[in-house]
């Protein structure tokens, strides 16, 4: 079975492109995602990929417009990395008005740029019912030779952002206060690594989409959470269980037809069930033992 999978890889471009970019994102997407989880900010991702989505949208409304006239192309991916960063500084304004309600900041961006991408949608002549669907599901099956690169490069900055800023970044996430008093720019490695957040996003999202993008960001993370005992055994387990998944819905998707990025955000549903149910087994099994050892013969 899995052999058949590898042969496609390697006789195929596209579909070696695809695993390629595939397990970058199964390291990548974890790596970002425990930093995120850790420091409560799961629906950020959410925000931030609808923000995201808006401004590929008012890209490709802009290209058309502008390229008749002034015979100038936006790349839409941009105007998506240039909102999904705007959006994390709007969040964080809008944080500050609601100093009890700081979740409504979250929200209210979802909101705005769900309303800009129905408006611009209506707006934008030529725009396809695929190329929508493309962005909300993704299409990693569609990466090129120049898009890999760029998730080559991304993850470089990742990894050196990673190594050179590990300890920081680890006492941020479990002590803020102790962040501060012993100096590490607590203002400045928050907007950091909100930062990386916003550009994961918008460079992952044509591959993964708006819809499953949290998904492979959270998903594995959620699922090592339970079984890590530190934090980098959980970094190691959400990478092992997010590369699992990815392997599990290429496999899949092969076989069945199913749509990859579903499929592989589906496989990262059910390993999060699955362990789930195997601790509650364990627990039963333990607290039953136990019980066993304290009733008197």
């Amino acid at each position: 079975m899995l052999l058949n999978i590898f042969r496609a890889i390697f006789e195929m471009e596209f579909f070696r492109n695809a695993f390629i970019a595939a397990l970058i994102i199964g390291i990548i997407s974890p790596l970002v995602g425990t930093v995120v989880v850790i420091r409560r900010l799961s629906n950020i991702a959410d925000s931030l990929s609808h923000f995201s989505l808006a401004g590929v949208i008012i890209g490709v409304f802009f290209s058309k417009l502008l390229y008749p006239v002034l015979k100038i192309q936006i790349e839409p991916i941009f105007m998506g990395i240039i909102f999904s960063i705007g959006g994390t500084f709007l969040i964080e304004k809008i944080r500050n008005l609601y100093r009890n309600y700081k979740e409504l900041s979250m929200a209210i961006i979802i909101s705005l740029g769900v309303s800009l991408t129905g408006l611009f949608i209506s707006m934008t002549e030529g725009i396809t019912t695929s190329y929508t669907t493309g962005l909300l599901f993704g299409n990693i099956l569609a990466v090129s030779q120049s898009d890999l690169i760029i998730i080559l490069l991304f993850s470089i900055g990742i990894f050196t952002f990673g190594g050179l800023c590990y300890r920081q970044i680890v006492t941020l996430c479990f002590d803020e206060t102790y962040a501060r008093i012993s100096g590490i720019n607590v203002k400045l490695l928050q907007l950091a690594i909100t930062i990386v957040l916003a550009l994961t996003i918008s460079i992952f999202i044509d591959l993964v989409g708006v819809l499953l993008i949290s998904a492979l960001l959270i998903i594995p993370v959620a699922s090592s959470i339970l079984i890590g005992k530190s934090f980098k055994h959980t970094v190691i387990a959400s990478i092992i269980i997010s590369l699992t998944s990815i392997l599990a819905g290429f496999t899949a998707s092969y076989y069945l037809y199913w749509p990859l990025g579903a499929t592989i955000a589906l496989a990262n549903i059910i390993i999060l069930f699955t362990i789930v149910i195997v601790l509650k087994i364990h627990d039963f099994r333990y607290k039953k033992k136990k019980n066993k050892e304290e009733t008197p013969a």
